[in-house]
C-alpha cells in the first residue's frame, strides 16, 4: 500500500459561514492546497511541470461531508493517489480531525498539454513521482 501524505491546517475566521462552521466550498481549497503539496513533495514545484510542457486540470470532484469542521480547529489533510490512469491521477483527500474523517473527497485531474489545452498521457516523470503514494488495488 502507498503511502499517505499529510498536509495540516487551521481553520481560520474567514472560512466559516454564519453558522461558524467551515463553508462547504472551502473543503475544495483545501484539497487544492493539499494536493499541490502532495505535488510539490512527489514531482516538484508545480511550476516546473508546466515550464515542462504539462498542467493537471480537476476534471471532477466528489464531496462527502460527515461532520463540521469550526473556526480554529486544527485539521489533517491525509492525501492518497487512489488510481494512475494514462492520462488522468485520481486522489481520495479525507479532512480530519483527532483521526475523524469530517469530510471525504475524490478528485481526478486530467494531464492537458499547455500548448494545446488538450489532455495527453501523463508524463512518465510524473508517474514515478506520485507512485510512492499509489494506494495498491484492493484484493
Amino acid at each position: 500500500m502507498g503511502e499517505d501524505f499529510t498536509y495540516p491546517v487551521r481553520v481560520r475566521y474567514g472560512e466559516c459561514d454564519p453558522q461558524g462552521i467551515v463553508f462547504n466550498a472551502n473543503y475544495l481549497l483545501y484539497c487544492d492546497v493539499a494536493f499541490t503539496e502532495l505535488w510539490r513533495e512527489a514531482v516538484g514545484p508545480w511550476q516546473e511541470m508546466v515550464e515542462r510542457g504539462f498542467d493537471a486540470v480537476v476534471a471532477d470532484a466528489h464531496l462527502s461531508f460527515r461532520a463540521p469542521a469550526r473556526y480554529d480547529d486544527e485539521l489533517a489533510l491525509v492525501a492518497r493517489v487512489a488510481r494512475l490512469g494514462n492520462t488522468a491521477i485520481t486522489t481520495e483527500i479525507d479532512v480530519c480531525r483527532d483521526g475523524e474523517v469530517l469530510v471525504a473527497t475524490r478528485l481526478r485531474h486530467v494531464c492537458v498539454s499547455t500548448d494545446t489545452w488538450k489532455k495527453v498521457a501523463l508524463p512518465e516523470w510524473i508517474r514515478a513521482g506520485l507512485q510512492r503514494f499509489v494506494r495498491a488495488p484492493a484484493g
